[in-house]
């Protein structure tokens, strides 16, 4: 360790380890991924309470479904007019509704839930493998009931995952919970902050977003391979978030936090520079920039789909949603849900 390593170390509040990458260089912003404003101006309901409706689902009677900040989970209807659902005691991250009607919730602080109508909040789970659930983050349902679900780190919580970043250990995974049984099995360790998760609708894969490393993998469930582990989308142009399970249409849809941070890929291969970097003061650290982007991706993986917004258009956009009419989205900072009419986006 050299000598300024030695000093930072001394200086260091973060306590992070960080292990040396080489990111790629991003891809270039031509033909399918040149900027856009098809997400500009988009309707925005704002939450009556807190902030951060980080996820968004919609049920079969086109109604909202998110978490804020302060542990409330909200429904809006078709008009925008919001309903208290629920209080989780935690941070409601990654939301789907059940079969049956109720709401499965990655809470970042409590684990694994699922809440009915009245308000009542069950732990599904919140430790897996014996390692607590330190950031439960996003989920999908098989038709069997079968929940594929996220635990970004278990290193740092949500509301520390630029140190996640820029440690890059790789300590997330993506696990299987089976409520008939209450059993929980590991299908991948070493993720880089592990965040969306999607099933293909013939549920023969499931995908996994790697925020750190800029990438999504595919994980086998059924046939020879089954259990193998790829990378199915590589060098993505921003910061991958939470995943839709793939449409009618074929598509998975991949919320990007931001475009890439130049100063976050510069320092990623130096980890003195990134201790450093991770103890500035927040207001110098590396900032995203703030302007709505999804990514439409078919099942080989090949993006087919960029949907854009402006500087200053509705931003971070951390989850999204697809309806015959709508494409709802949500953010983990902004005071509101968003949509824009699926008219305006010409795919």
């Amino acid at each position: 360790m050299t000598l300024l390593r030695s000093a930072l170390r001394a200086l260091d509040r973060t306590g992070i380890e960080p292990v040396a990458w080489h990111p790629p260089a991003p891809p270039a912003l031509t033909g399918v991924l040149a900027p856009g404003r098809q997400l500009d101006g988009a309707e925005q309901w704002k939450l009556p309470t807190g902030r951060g409706p980080e996820d968004v689902a919609v049920d079969g009677d086109g109604r909202v479904i998110t978490g804020g900040d302060d542990g409330r989970l909200w429904r809006f209807d078709a008009a925008g007019r919001p309903t208290e659902l629920a209080r989780t005691g935690g941070r409601p991250l990654g939301v789907e509704i059940l079969d049956d009607g109720r709401y499965l919730v990655c809470d970042s602080e409590r684990g694994l839930l699922r809440v009915d109508e009245t308000g009542r909040v069950e732990v599904l789970a919140d430790a897996a493998l014996g390692t607590p659930l330190l950031a439960c983050n996003n989920s999908a349902v098989a038709r069997d009931g079968v929940v594929y679900f996220t635990d970004s780190s278990s290193r740092f919580t949500v509301p520390d995952h630029r140190l996640d970043l820029f440690e890059h250990s790789g300590t997330g995974r993506l696990l299987r919970f089976d409520p008939s049984t209450g059993e929980i099995d590991l299908l991948a360790s070493g993720l880089q902050f592990a965040n969306g998760v999607g099933l293909a609708r013939d549920e023969s894969f499931v995908v996994v977003a790697e925020t750190g490393s800029y990438r999504i993998r595919r994980v086998e469930l059924t046939g020879p391979q089954t259990g193998n582990i790829s990378v199915w989308a590589d060098n993505l142009p921003g910061i991958p978030d939470n995943v839709t399970s793939q449409t009618a249409d074929g598509i998975f849809w991949v919320a990007l936090y931001s475009p890439r941070m130049r100063l976050l890929d510069t320092v990623a291969p130096y980890p003195t520079l990134r201790i450093l970097t991770a103890n500035l003061p927040g207001f110098v650290q590396p900032d995203p920039e703030h302007r709505a982007w999804v990514l439409g991706l078919d099942a080989e993986g090949h993006i087919v789909h960029s949907l854009q917004g402006g500087k200053g258009s509705y931003s971070p956009v951390t989850g999204v949603r697809e309806t015959p009419d709508w494409f709802y989205l949500g953010s983990l900072t902004a005071g509101s849900v968003a949509r824009i009419p699926r008219s305006v986006v010409a795919l």
